[in-house]
């Protein structure tokens, strides 16, 4: 047991080192719970107790050493370490992020329709059968309710679904709230769909409810209308063409001429000059009635939208996939 000898390694081992990853390797290897001073104290163990006392006292002294020549290195790194930071050289400046294109404009839809008189309310995006589907006029055994047909829904283990469109939160509001009952509904809704440069799993819908007496569609021809001209920040032309919805009685597909070959015909029109950009009619009274109001006193129209749909019009984006693809040389663009 050859204290100097340790004492000698250690100082030449500790003169050798030149990173902090190397002098945490020196502490353990001789001031550790496994270190070479432990082991020291170890074979003092079974010596008669004045040898055992005078060896004890050099141990904790070379302990002792050691640590002052472990500690005068870790500071002098601290001190380096110091000296290479320049504190009064210019901070790297921060890149401020930005919205999101669909936030920013579910923002400017939103404004738009708080402007016309409308509320912005949302609803669940996992939910029952009866507020997704029979609530709003679609029965057992429709087309809407197969998970791998045209509804191509999601549905959950304990039978609940997620959401296929934000209609599923109109009966909701009107159980809670009595007519006139005028809101709008953003929220993210979900298809079993395949993807493609148009078509997402998950995508973002604006549904509207205006619930009143003697509500007709010339109400709903002249919202749209004043919608569709405020967020295109240009005249609009628009048409209402029969289609069939189970919770709107009559059902209208709404067009607006194609903005960008002003009717002519061309790709983004697929060469009819026109757009189809909404779905929308007047409230089927089962509806109505589902949300425990009085379909012979009320009327009500309603319409949704996709949000995605008119971002990719507004900023010319052809890849609806782009919008979660966390791309962020996509995003910066916005």
């Amino acid at each position: 047991m050859d204290i100097e000898e340790i004492k000698k390694e250690a100082i030449e081992k500790i003169e050798k080192i030149k990173e902090n990853i190397d002098l945490d390797l020196f502490r353990k290897e001789y001031l550790g719970k496994k270190g070479k001073i432990r082991d020291l104290f170890s074979l003092i163990k079974d010596l008669p107790i004045e040898e055992k006392k005078t060896l004890g006292q050099k141990i904790n002294q070379l302990s002792l050493e050691i640590e002052e020549i472990f500690l005068l290195k870790e500071n002098s790194f601290k001190k380096e370490i110091k000296e290479e930071i320049d504190f009064s050289f210019p901070a790297k400046a921060t890149e401020l992020g930005s919205l999101h294109p669909i936030t920013q404009v579910r923002r400017e839809m939103e404004n738009i329709f708080q402007m016309m008189g409308f509320s912005v309310v949302e609803g669940p995006e996992i939910e029952t059968q009866w507020y997704n589907f029979d609530a709003l006029n679609i029965p057992e055994g429709h087309p809407a309710r197969d998970a791998l047909s045209l509804g191509k829904t999601f549905y959950l283990k304990n039978g609940n679904v997620l959401r296929t469109q934000t209609s599923s939160a109109q009966v909701r509001y009107m159980q809670k709230m009595k007519p006139p009952i005028k809101i709008i509904i953003p929220g993210k809704v979900y298809r079993y769909e395949t993807t493609d440069a148009s078509h997402e799993t998950n995508f973002f819908q604006l549904e509207g409810l205006y619930i009143d007496k003697n509500v007709s569609v010339s109400h709903l021809k002249a919202i749209l209308h004043k919608f569709l001209e405020s967020f295109f920040k240009r005249k609009i032309e628009i048409r209402l063409r029969p289609s069939y919805f189970p919770f709107t009685e009559p059902s209208v597909e709404v067009d607006m001429l194609c903005t960008v070959c002003n009717g002519k015909g061309c790709a983004a029109c697929k060469k009819t000059g026109w757009v189809e950009i909404l779905g929308a009619g007047i409230v089927h009274p089962n509806v109505i009635k589902n949300g425990g109001i009085d379909p012979k006193k009320y009327k009500g129209l309603a319409f949704g939208l996709s949000i995605d749909r008119p971002t990719m019009m507004k900023y010319k984006i052809n890849d609806i996939r782009l919008f979660h693809s966390a791309n962020l040389n996509f995003l910066k663009q916005f």
